[in-house]
């Protein structure tokens, strides 16, 4: 396949895609061309974009990848599906989300133990959504399910793989940077 060709099918491939979509996935439906001479094409197509200042975006997302808007125009996409409905998550599912994804393997008592709440409910609701997965057992007595975050997580939350999760130091730069964008108030010793 010729080098322009090859582009244009590597381009057409990604925007029609609803998921990430990986190398080896676009190795075979181009006819197994080197692995090397299709990432060259992904990343040339990412820089043009960029060089162009393009509306959107290839990034990788979940060990494939994906074409996003670029962030700039996101307030012009939130006003034009401001009446589209979102299936957002609870404070408690994202909460519990949490805790498995920096946790992870653990039980529903560890993570009800470190919410202090039942999580039935939620972690039901994270299942049927994809957000975890049952990743094995336990080996103690009763052999409880352990659970874990799947690929529809990454996807979910934009990305790559699990190590690209803040890390907990960088929690506290955000909460002073946000603090001093006047969107969080601190509570005060007198005044909690």
């Amino acid at each position: 396949m010729e080098e322009n060709n090859l582009k244009s099918a590597v381009e057409a491939l990604i925007f029609a895609s609803e998921r990430p979509v990986t190398l080896d996935q676009l190795k075979k439906v181009l006819g197994n061309p080197e692995s090397g001479e299709v990432r060259k094409v992904v990343d040339g197509l990412k820089e043009e974009y960029e060089a162009q200042n393009r509306g959107f975006r290839i990034t990788e997302i979940a060990g494939g990848f994906q074409m996003i808007t670029c962030p700039a125009f996101a307030p012009f996409l939130k006003k034009l599906y401001k009446d589209r409905s979102v299936d957002k998550l609870s404070k408690p599912a994202l909460e519990s989300l949490a805790i498995i994804a920096y946790k992870q393997p653990l039980t529903k008592s560890e993570i009800e133990s470190l919410r202090n709440v039942n999580v039935d409910g939620v972690m039901k609701s994270l299942l049927e959504k994809n957000l975890i997965r049952i990743s094995g057992r336990k080996k103690i007595p009763g052999r409880p399910f352990v659970f874990g975050t799947t690929r529809q997580f990454l996807e979910h939350f934009g990305l790559k793989s699990l190590d690209d999760l803040p890390k907990f130091e960088d929690f506290n730069v955000l909460a002073k940077e946000a603090e001093a964008k006047n969107e969080i108030e601190p509570i005060s010793e007198e005044n909690p």
